[in-house]
C-alpha cells in the first residue's frame, strides 16, 4: 500500500515467539539480558532506577559486659553495700552485674557462736577460676585491723593460677567496705587491698570525690572514704544508712561507666 493507505511491517518487529515482552518506560526492552537475575555484590541491590542502595544486614548484638561483684560479709553489712552496688551498675546500658559470695573458713560451728545470720542462699559462691570471665570487678569485705578480713584474703592466696598467666591483668577493680569504729580502717582496709591487685597487673579504680556534695556531709556518720565507699557497723546492730547505700550505688554506677569505656575499640 501507499504510504497513507496503512501500516508496514517494521523490520525491527519482535518474534512473535517475543511478542508477549514487555518495554520499560525507558523504552528499554524488557527481555534478555534486562530479566536476567541482578548479582548481588558488596551487600548492595539494584532498585528499579538503576541506582543501588545498601542491603539491610542483620545487626550483631554484643553481649553485656560482665562486672563481679564479689564480697564477703558476716553480719549482712558489707552485702546491703554489694546489693546496691549491683543496682548501680545494672543501670549503665550494655552492663550486667553479678553477685558473688567467696567462701566461708571458719566452721559452721563457731559461724553459729558468733551468731552470725544465716547466707542468702540465692547469691552463689565464687570459684578463683570464674574471676577470669568478668570484665571488672568489686571486692567488699569487713577490716581487720586495717586489712581485709582472712576469707577473702583466702579467696586472694588462691587465685595462683590466674597470677600465673596474668589472666585479670588489665581489668579494673574497686573496693568497698565495713569497719566497727570511724577510725577502723575505711581507708587503710582498701589501701592495704591494692597490693592484691598490683601483682595479678589489675587497675584500681577508686571513686574519689565523684559522689559530689555527698562526700562533704558532716550532719551524720557516714562511711566511705575517695577509696571507695563503706559502712559503720559498730557492734553490729547498726544498719547502713541511706547516705551510704546511695554511695555504693553511685560506685557500682561509675565502675560500670569506667568498664564500658575501657571496652571501647
Amino acid at each position: 500500500m501507499g504510504k497513507g493507505g496503512g501500516c508496514v511491517p517494521s523490520k525491527k518487529k519482535k518474534p512473535s515467539s517475543l511478542a508477549a515482552t514487555t518495554t520499560t518506560g525507558d523504552g528499554i526492552d524488557d527481555d534478555g539480558a534486562a530479566n536476567a537475575p541482578i548479582p548481588i555484590e558488596d551487600d548492595q541491590t539494584t532498585n528499579t532506577a538503576g541506582t543501588t542502595t545498601p542491603s539491610i544486614t542483620a545487626r550483631t548484638i554484643a553481649p553485656p559486659l560482665k562486672i563481679f561483684v564479689v564480697f564477703y560479709s558476716m553480719y549482712g553489712h558489707v552485702e546491703s553495700l554489694a546489693k546496691r552496688m549491683k543496682k548501680g551498675a545494672d543501670g549503665v546500658e550494655g552492663v550486667e552485674a553479678r553477685l558473688y559470695r567467696v567462701p566461708e573458713t571458719l566452721s559452721q560451728e563457731v559461724v553459729e557462736q558468733m551468731k552470725a545470720p544465716v547466707k542468702d542462699s540465692e547469691i552463689p559462691e565464687i570459684t578463683a577460676a570464674e574471676l577470669a570471665e568478668a570484665d571488672g570487678f568489686l571486692f567488699g569485705f569487713p577490716t581487720r585491723y586495717g586489712c581485709m578480713a582472712a576469707q577473702m584474703k583466702a579467696f586472694f592466696d588462691s587465685t595462683g593460677q590466674l597470677w600465673k598467666e596474668q589472666t585479670l591483668a588489665g581489668k579494673p577493680a574497686g573496693f568497698f567496705v565495713s569497719t566497727g569504729t570511724q577510725g577502723g580502717g575505711q581507708e587503710t582496709t582498701a589501701w592495704t587491698a591494692i597490693t592484691q591487685l598490683a601483682h595479678h597487673g589489675m587497675l584500681f579504680v577508686p571513686i574519689g570525690y565523684t559522689f559530689g556534695a555527698g562526700m562533704f556531709k558532716k550532719d551524720s556518720i557516714r562511711g566511705g572514704s575517695p577509696y571507695g565507699a563503706g559502712v559503720f557497723a559498730g557492734d553490729g546492730s547498726r544498719e547502713a544508712t541511706e547516705t551510704e547505700l546511695a554511695l555504693a550505688e553511685h560506685q557500682g554506677n561509675y565502675m560500670a561507666a569506667i568498664v564500658k569505656r575501657l571496652a571501647q575499640p
